[in-house]
C-alpha cells in the first residue's frame, strides 16, 4: 500500500477497487472513512462529511458516477457484510 495512503488513516485500510477513473478506493472502519487515490494525490474522505449514510452507498455511487474497473472488493468480508447492511 503506497505510503500517501497510510499517512491518510490510522489503521491499515482495506482496498475496495478501482474505479473508471483510474482512482484507487480504500475502507478504514475505524475512522469509517475512505481515501481515494488517483495518481500520487490521496484524499480521504469520512462518510459524516458527504451525503452517504454507509459503505453500500459510496459504492453504488461510484458504479453509478464513475464504474468499477476493478472491484468492488467486499464479498465475502465484514466490508461486504457493512455494504449489504443490516437486512441482507
Amino acid at each position: 500500500m503506497p505510503d500517501h495512503v497510510r499517512q491518510r488513516l490510522t489503521q491499515r485500510p482495506l482496498f475496495l477497487g478501482v474505479d473508471g477513473e483510474a482512482a484507487a478506493h480504500y475502507w478504514d472502519s475505524y475512522e469509517r472513512a475512505l481515501v481515494i487515490v488517483k495518481d500520487t494525490v490521496a484524499e480521504k474522505v469520512e462518510l459524516t462529511e458527504i451525503p452517504f449514510k454507509t459503505l453500500g452507498q459510496w459504492c453504488e455511487y461510484t458504479r453509478e458516477e464513475r464504474g468499477w474497473a476493478v472491484g468492488p472488493h467486499v464479498d465475502g468480508s465484514l466490508v461486504g457484510e457493512l455494504v449489504r447492511g443490516p437486512d441482507a
